[in-house]
């Protein structure tokens, strides 16, 4: 029995009316989430990066060469605002991991490139996260993580 199983009790004691079942699945996933986002973290922090500056690290690096994207391409992969954009671009370029230039398509625009230092560091750091990954998912077998990838791939297509 974990924790959820307990609140699911006692909501049967409580509300014996009602089919709690769905919060098990959904309390599980929250519970999942924050510990993974906090082992995921711990992996970054030890690269000098936290998730949001390694995502926009790594959409540049996915990009392919030469690793340059508009701030718009970026804002539309990562789905933040503009402005929580600027602010993560700004600490980058601070850290000498990305630098802006001139737009040549586009003379009022920018262009956002990993440096060599990105380029370094996000390798460095994505090679540790799939480690950490492959670590966070030992305690099930292939046949497992398939499985539930394909339902969390079903479910998820409802939302998206």
């Amino acid at each position: 029995m974990d924790h959820v199983d307990r609140i699911l009790e006692q909501w049967k004691r409580e509300r014996p009316d009602l089919d709690v079942a769905p919060m098990g699945l959904f309390g599980r996933l929250a519970r999942l989430r924050i510990h993974v986002a906090r082992e995921i973290e711990k992996t970054l922090l030890a690269h000098g990066l936290n998730s949001a500056s390694f995502d926009v690290l790594a959409t540049l690096r996915r990009s392919g060469p030469p690793h340059r994207l508009s701030p718009g391409d970026l804002i539309a992969t990562t789905m933040v605002s503009s402005g929580t954009m600027t602010n993560r671009l700004d600490q980058l370029e601070k850290a000498a991991l990305i630098e802006r230039s001139h737009n040549p398509d586009d003379r009022r625009g920018v262009i956002i490139a990993l440096t060599p230092k990105g380029l370094a560091l996000v390798d460095e750091a994505m090679t540790a996260h799939v480690e950490n990954e492959h670590r966070l998912l030992e305690s099930l077998d292939a046949g497992e993580r398939a499985a539930l990838d394909s339902l969390l791939r079903k479910f998820l297509k409802d939302f998206e």
